[in-house]
């Protein structure tokens, strides 16, 4: 079992009274809308991020991007798979290059729909990085570590920091 204080939250919807509940529960909030850019920092982590804008999913990849650090993670969260079928591939490589990146070395598992929600979370897999899979992609693929800015992002699907 994890301990609560170990479980780092954040959304930049909360309200104070859901803050003040979710502390008195012994749950870590993070002081700062990130965007999603969190390092792991060499501990494995879970990252529960359902019905989240590809743009954090992108961050998160960025913020880890080394094998080292993407095979510490697990992400629950929107398809990747789902992501690439409907988007162009010159936006998803244009806009979000690092989920496009990794899609190779992502194992991915979709969670079971239920039949009363089908249209909630029909789209929600397990994803995870073996790091044998990692270390099959070819070096260039880790060379490029520009960080994202979505300047020509027409749909972000985020809150940016101060908005």
């Amino acid at each position: 079992q994890v301990p609560p204080a170990r479980c780092a939250l954040f959304d930049p919807v909360f309200s104070e009274r859901e803050a003040a509940a979710l502390r008195a529960l012994g749950l870590c909030l993070l002081p700062e809308n990130e965007e999603g850019k969190h390092g792991v920092e060499g501990a494995a982590t879970l990252f529960y991020m359902v019905h989240c804008g590809k743009a954090l999913y992108n961050n998160l990849l960025w913020s880890n991007w080394s094998p080292a650090a993407l095979s510490k993670l697990v992400i629950i969260g929107n398809s990747f798979r789902g992501i690439e079928e409907r988007l162009l591939s010159r936006i998803l490589e244009r806009d979000y290059s690092y989920i496009a990146k990794v899609l190779k070395g992502v194992e991915e598992v979709a969670l079971p729909s239920h039949p009363r929600y089908l249209d909630t979370f029909n789209d929600t897999s397990v994803h995870w990085f073996p790091l044998d899979k990692l270390q099959e992609l070819s070096p260039e693929v880790w060379d490029f570590v520009e960080e994202p800015m979505y300047q020509d992002c027409e749909d972000l699907e985020i809150i940016r920091k101060g908005e």
